[in-house]
């Protein structure tokens, strides 16, 4: 006789223990003072690999390894199929970061394999689960890593760029890994992205919206792109603080504020015209050798995040800024040095794809929902590399990038339930 299918409450039970023991390991292999750290392109994040590849090995996955060090994992008999769609995330965080940021969209791909695999199940396509390196932007400046290896389209200035802890170079950091730097210095991918019928991202809310709709999770209609600059440097002139007039002063701290604060006013014109933009200078400091209280700084640095859907409110923003600029400087007498400029263009997720996913939702008894993404993802990049794209978003409380994010593993399961529900409907 035929095993009867257990119960559905019973299968519950055993997704959530195991999602909660995935999390609670692979938190346990990278904590730090306070949240994890999980450096891009480095030990903790091998060995964090190299955990899910032990889980997914004893639940009889097929597992292997691509030419830029991420972490495939598949159903045996979809190890070698010529077309595929991929579920994937990374594995990497940012410093003293939360845990569930990237590694949610991994562990929710290895759950509909293990569900499928565990049941007898197959999927309307071959799926393959990807585990990716280097997609935060806080170790060494650029953002989407691995995806940009795996596309060909990481730029040798960014291969230049250093680690803000050792002060090596990322190619330094991929070469002492294995990853194949002179093909990456050529811009050669990685991956042959005419193989991937799709890219599926689970991933967290990084907002308030899920929390504030009590909704468990929602499809994502497109990605902001941005502009970014990580280093913008103000030169005035020192001076002491109870001697100069404000005539005489070239106050670089006031410059700065003066330009932030026209761009924020500016901020609110484009939302009233209902245009999308937000807007973040996370980086402020002046020279902890030189600044007192009681001294006039001569320069300060800060970083500028702009981002929004479309591509002209960049193209604008960019203009506007270099208009505030010129005027503060003549107006302040100070200098404005921009530093280097970062841009990745907004993504859109494919219609149909964004139409499956809800209709997806209507099958596990979901309400369908559909939201922008406010923060980048991979999914970003290989919609530009030509892959239709989409993603999913799961109910967070406190945001990411911190070691306060809150998802609940019955959201997370409410998410991966749409994912695993869409695999196996997929047209």
């Amino acid at each position: 006789m035929n095993a009867q299918p257990a119960p559905f409450a019973d299968v519950r039970a055993q997704d959530h223990a195991l999602a909660a023991r995935l999390f609670d390991d692979v938190a346990r292999l990278s904590p730090d003072v306070e949240g994890v750290s999980r450096p891009a392109f480095s030990e903790i994040e091998t060995r964090t690999l190299k955990y899910l590849e032990d889980v997914a090995k004893a639940e009889g996955l097929a597992v292997w390894y691509d030419a830029g060090c991420n972490a495939l994992f598949s159903l045996p008999e979809d190890r070698d199929a010529e077309r595929v769609v991929v579920v994937g995330s990374h594995v990497d965080s940012v410093p003293f970061g939360g845990n569930f940021d990237g590694l949610a969209g991994v562990v929710a791909g290895l759950i509909c394999l293990i569900r499928a695999r565990r049941e007898g199940r197959r999927f309307a396509k071959p799926v393959h689960v990807l585990a990716m390196r280097g997609e935060e932007s806080a170790w060494f400046g650029p953002c989407y890593i691995g995806s940009k290896v795996l596309t060909g389209t990481l730029s040798k200035r960014e291969l230049e760029e250093t680690h803000k802890g050792d002060g090596r170079t990322l190619e330094a950091h991929m070469a002492d890994i294995g990853l194949p730097v002179e093909d990456i210095r050529a811009q050669k991918p990685l991956m042959d992205v005419s193989r991937m019928e799709a890219y599926l991202e689970l991933h967290i809310e990084q907002g308030p919206l899920l929390i504030g709709k009590n909704i468990p999770a929602a499809a994502v209609s497109g990605i902001r792109g941005n502009i970014r600059y990580r280093a913008i440097t103000c030169h005035g002139e020192a001076g002491h603080s109870g001697a100069v007039p404000k005539a005489y002063r070239r106050d670089p701290v006031l410059a700065m504020a003066d330009l932030l604060v026209r761009l924020d006013e500016s901020w609110t014109t484009i939302l009233n015209k209902g245009d999308d933009l937000v807007l973040t200078s996370g980086i402020v400091a002046t020279d902890p050798e030189k600044h007192a209280m009681s001294r006039i700084p001569d320069r300060v640095s800060f970083s500028l995040d702009m981002r929004s859907q479309k591509p002209d409110t960049l193209d604008d923003m960019r203009a506007l800024l270099q208009s505030e600029i010129k005027e503060i400087e003549r107006d302040r007498r100070v200098r404005f040095e921009l530093g280097e400029e970062l841009r990745v263009e907004p993504a859109l997720c494919d219609r149909g794809l964004v139409a499956g996913l809800e209709e997806a939702m209507r099958q596990v008894g979901q309400e369908p929902f559909v939201m922008p993404s406010g923060g980048g993802h991979d999914a970003a990049v290989f919609a530009a590399a030509g892959v239709p794209s989409a993603m999913v978003f799961v109910r967070n409380r406190n945001g990411s990038h911190n070691p306060q994010e809150a998802m609940e593993i019955d959201d997370f399961l409410a998410g991966v339930d749409i994912l695993s529900a869409f695999l196996e409907r997929a047209e």
